[in-house]
């Protein structure tokens, strides 16, 4: 198979893409999406553009992917989220916040108890519902940049869910649905600090 990939409709100063192909690997898949956004980005051939993943620092340390070109690290931030055979790279200035999260429309038993758990509904019998719901929260928390260290509940939405944050910071994130192909996509963005 092939990997196929399509652009997503993202606010000025983010690019996206979605690739899907369940015969490519996860890291193949951030890779392969990375290269063809930066190579887009700036005009030249995928062949120039290195993606490395960054040394882990520590234990449960998160490490970053790195595009670099002629051996010089670019400053551009790859953002990527992954579902089953799916993944969305996007790629932004290294200064704004930037979360990501997929799923597709049919969770497992397993995922439907995890997000009722965390969720604030009224009805979480609504799937459809709590899935657009627990891919905003999870965005929001990608972009807050403190993972596991946050539980989900904590995470307050707009009654429009085109805003998201956490009580406990100033930053408010505004939310795009970028969804396509039967996966959902949101994506949270905060403001590039002032200069």
């Amino acid at each position: 198979m092939t990997l196929n990939t399509v652009a997503l409709e993202m606010p000025t100063g983010i690019t996206a893409r979605l690739g899907w192909d369940p015969g490519t690997t996860i890291h193949d898949r951030r890779r392969i999406l990375a290269k063809e956004l930066i190579a887009a980005k700036l005009g030249c051939d995928t062949s120039a553009i290195r993606i490395e993943r960054e040394a882990p620092r520590g234990f449960g340390y998160h490490t970053r992917l790195i595009a670099s070109r002629d051996g010089a690290e670019l400053p551009i931030a790859i953002v990527t989220a992954s579902y089953r055979a799916a993944t969305v790279a996007a790629i932004a200035d290294p200064g704004l916040p930037l979360g990501i999260d997929i799923r597709d429309s049919t969770p497992d038993p397993a995922d439907i108890r995890q997000m009722q758990k965390h969720s604030h509904l009224p009805n979480e019998e609504n799937i459809p519902d709590l899935l657009n719901h627990w891919v905003c929260v999870q965005a929001v928390l990608e972009a807050d940049g403190r993972g596991v260290r946050v539980a989900p509940q904590h995470v307050r939405l707009d009654a429009g869910r085109h805003r998201g944050w956490l009580p406990d910071r100033n930053m408010k994130y505004s939310l795009v649905d970028a969804s396509r192909d039967g996966w959902l996509i949101t994506v949270a963005y905060g403001a590039l600090p002032a200069a």
